[in-house]
Parts: C-alpha cells; sequence; structure tokens
C-alpha cells in the first residue's frame, strides 16, 4: 500500500500551510492533495497560489493532486474550480459533481472525493465511464460495503480502480451551508472574521453536560477523536485498498507520517494510539477509545 496526506481541512495562515507543505515534501509519502475543499472564504491560499506550490511540489516526483471544494454555492466558487481543472498538469481530486462535470466534458480523468454519493458498483461504473481513476472512500463506508462494492464490479466483469481510505485523522461527517464556527462564535457568516484560523485543529463542541461532543470547523463537522486505522492495515489490504490517507494535523505530522510508513514495512501490527473508526467494522461511527 501506498500513503498520501490529504488536503488540509483547517484554516491556517497562509505562511505556515506553505511551510507546512514544504516540509510534508520530505516525508516518505507517495501523493499529496493540495487545495481548499471546506470554505471558499479561506483565502489565505487562492487557485493561483495553489498551482504555484504544486508546480514547485513536483520537482519531488511525488504525485500531486489538486482537490476542489465539497460544497459549492457560488458562480464565483465553480469558476475556482475550473482554473484547477484546466491547470494542464495535476489531477483533479472532484469533491463535488460540478467538478466531475467539468472534467467530463475536457475528457479528463479525476480522483473521485470523499464527499461523493458512491454507495454501489453501478454508481463507480458511471463515474469511470466519466473518466474516474481512482476513489477515496466516503469515512462512513467500512469493510461490508466496500467487499460488496467489489463484489459487484467482479460480477459486471470491471475492475475496481484505486481505492483509497482515510487512516488517520477526524472523520469528516457532514457540510452545510450554514458557518458552524460563526454560529458558536455568535457572529454572522459573511462577517465572521475568519475566526477558524484561531483553531487550527477544529473548534472542540461539548454537550450541555459538559462532554466532548465534536469538533466544528467552518462550515464542516468531524468527529471529536483522531481516528487510527493503522492496526487494521491486513484488513484494508484484504479489501482491496490501495492506498492509505493521512489528514493533516497541527502537531506532529512528521511523526504520524514515519509511523504509518514503518508500519506498511513491517510484520507486526502497531498498537493503536488514535481512536477505532466504528464505521468500519459496521458499527456506529462514533470511535471507541483506543486499545
Amino acid at each position: 500500500m501506498k500513503l498520501s496526506l490529504g488536503p488540509l481541512q483547517y484554516f491556517w495562515p497562509r505562511e505556515r500551510v506553505l511551510s507546512f507543505y514544504r516540509e510534508a515534501v520530505r516525508w516518505p509519502l507517495d501523493t499529496l492533495y493540495l487545495g481548499e475543499t471546506v470554505c471558499s472564504k479561506r483565502r489565505e491560499l487562492r487557485p493561483r497560489d495553489w498551482l504555484a506550490l504544486a508546480d514547485e511540489l513536483a520537482a519531488s516526483g511525488k504525485q500531486i493532486v489538486l482537490s476542489s471544494l465539497a460544497l459549492v454555492e457560488a458562480e464565483s466558487e465553480l469558476g475556482g474550480i475550473q482554473r484547477l481543472v484546466d491547470n494542464g498538469r495535476f489531477l483533479l481530486e472532484a469533491n463535488d459533481l460540478s467538478a466531475v462535470q467539468l472534467c467530463r466534458e475536457r475528457g479528463l480523468p479525476f480522483i473521485a472525493g470523499p464527499t461523493l454519493n458512491i454507495y454501489n458498483h453501478r454508481t463507480l461504473q458511471l463515474l469511470i465511464e466519466d473518466g474516474l481513476q481512482r476513489w477515496v472512500a466516503g469515512v462512513e463506508h467500512g469493510r461490508e460495503l466496500l467487499d460488496d462494492i467489489r463484489a459487484g464490479m467482479a460480477t459486471a466483469g470491471q475492475p475496481m480502480p484505486e481505492l483509497e481510505v482515510l487512516a488517520w485523522g477526524r472523520l469528516p461527517l457532514a457540510y452545510s451551508a450554514r458557518c458552524f464556527t460563526a454560529r458558536a462564535l455568535d457572529v454572522p457568516k459573511d462577517e465572521c472574521g475568519f475566526r477558524c484560523i484561531d483553531h487550527p485543529d477544529g473548534l472542540p463542541l461539548a454537550t450541555r453536560e459538559g462532554e466532548p461532543f465534536m469538533v466544528i470547523n467552518g462550515i464542516q463537522v468531524q468527529g471529536m477523536d483522531v481516528v487510527d486505522m493503522a492496526p487494521e492495515r491486513d484488513e484494508l489490504a484484504a479489501c482491496g485498498v490501495d492506498i492509505l490517507r493521512l489528514s493533516p494535523q497541527h502537531a506532529d505530522m512528521a511523526g504520524v507520517v514515519a509511523r504509518f510508513r514503518d508500519m506498511l514495512g513491517s510484520a507486526q501490527l502497531p498498537p493503536r494510539v488514535g481512536a477505532r473508526n466504528g464505521y468500519w467494522s459496521g458499527n456506529p461511527g462514533k470511535a471507541s477509545l483506543a486499545d
């Protein structure tokens, strides 16, 4: 299996983003995803800046992929995606069907991101006809569903595309036209002041009883726990997973990457240092505590 660094979910200052990726390109990764996937108001880096960074990092020999927004609400946002699609060099991770349509119109291959609704082999077949080369499964996809989709593809006589699964990070659970961070801080969405830049790993949210509940990240809701799928390595391989995605976090990402690279080269499974992904085993998504 290979390792990828997924797109940055959080809003970091421009120089922090640039320094992070200039360091990440030296880590033992195979693929780096670049781009804003959560909120179009986050403009520390604009499409031209992501493209310039992609050109810079491509010299490393790693695969560089540009990622699109998961929720497209305005013509200007569609224009930004079009600039990414028309880059002429790098694959696009399409996180919305509008991005798929732009790729299809141009006859360009694409990667299906985790926010596309693919729950059966027929949908996967249709997107392959449109140009899908790799599928990043949704965080709610478990082992049983992936096995069912793979069996359906085999029955239809069509090979599975490359399969990528989130193996480290908080699970993105939902997106909304509303900004949860702005609401939590009692400011209007259009006058948010980009408050999420003050929360480099999201804003923890508790229940009224004070129990940890989830993390809010602009218009995105995440699970509270950082999920660790390293102990499921053999199950992931048996399920046909080709790439393990590691989601960027603010601290010690180099250590996370090194741990997963060591895991792939070892006969032994590592102890769990994050939380379980309940979805993987067909249970409720709320992760249990580490073993």
